[in-house]
């Protein structure tokens, strides 16, 4: 096992900057702004179709998302409206590919 990189200042900055990210959407403002299907959300979610549909329901059945979810749905709408200003670079460091 190699040894582990040293925490900077910097590092430890940005893990706390991250820590308290409230970087999140609801799943009814995704929805609302783009044209996908509760199933395409659970994609982006890494949730079951249910658990998504569980979301849009009103009463005492109704289902909440998770913080992550929110993150999940939050990061896609930013990818959606900034995918082409991304760098080739960058899609590669994070193992995908840029093609439209």
């Amino acid at each position: 096992m190699s040894n582990p990189r040293i925490l900077g200042a910097r590092e430890i900055h940005l893990i706390s900057l991250y820590s308290h990210w409230e970087f999140g959407m609801k799943p009814e403002e995704f929805y609302a702004k783009w044209d996908v299907s509760y199933e395409q959300i659970a994609l982006i979610c890494c949730r079951s179709d249910s658990t998504v549909r569980g979301w849009f329901k009103q009463g005492k059945f109704r289902r909440y998302p998770q913080p992550n979810d929110l993150r999940h749905l939050a990061f896609m709408d930013f990818l959606l409206e900034h995918f082409e200003e991304v760098p080739e670079q960058i899609w590669q460091l994070l193992c995908l590919t840029h093609s439209p």
